[in-house]
């Protein structure tokens, strides 16, 4: 007999929406040059090598989130223990959702995400660039 799931993802999503904050993609826009604002890009690789990535955002796998957010992790980034607004996006909107939320849980604040993704910034008109792969595993940007 095959299991039942007693909740859909889109009742999960819709759960913890009523707790993040969600950012329209074309606000979103006049963030990518905010100091204070860290844009989180939870694509995965290919996604960003077919689709292009937004400047300057941050590349964080989805599986990784939580691992990269805990300091106490092996996996931890400095990254996310700065003291900034964090700003999750995918391709459509739905893992940046539960994203923002296990990040709020785990602490980390203020965190948002933004509606419909990559491919509502993509309509919106926002700037897009060729993905660079980094090489190694240190996502960093100089300097931090």
């Amino acid at each position: 007999m095959a299991q039942q799931i007693t909740m859909s993802v889109q009742d999960l999503m819709d759960e913890v929406r009523a707790q993040i904050e969600e950012i329209e993609a074309e606000d979103a826009q006049h963030l990518v040059h905010d100091p204070q604002v860290e844009l989180v890009d939870l694509r995965d690789p290919r996604e960003l090598e077919r689709n292009g990535a937004i400047p300057g955002a941050f590349h964080c796998p989805r599986g990784m989130l939580e691992f990269w957010i805990d300091p106490a992790s092996p996996y931890h980034k400095p990254r996310f223990a700065q003291d900034k607004k964090f700003v999750f996006f995918c391709g459509g909107g739905w893992r940046s959702i539960l994203a923002a939320a296990a990040a709020q849980k785990m602490g980390l604040k203020p965190v948002a995400h933004i509606i419909g993704g990559f491919k509502s910034w993509q309509e919106a008109g926002g700037a897009i660039e060729a993905y660079e792969p980094r090489s190694g595993t240190s996502n960093k940007k100089p300097g931090v």
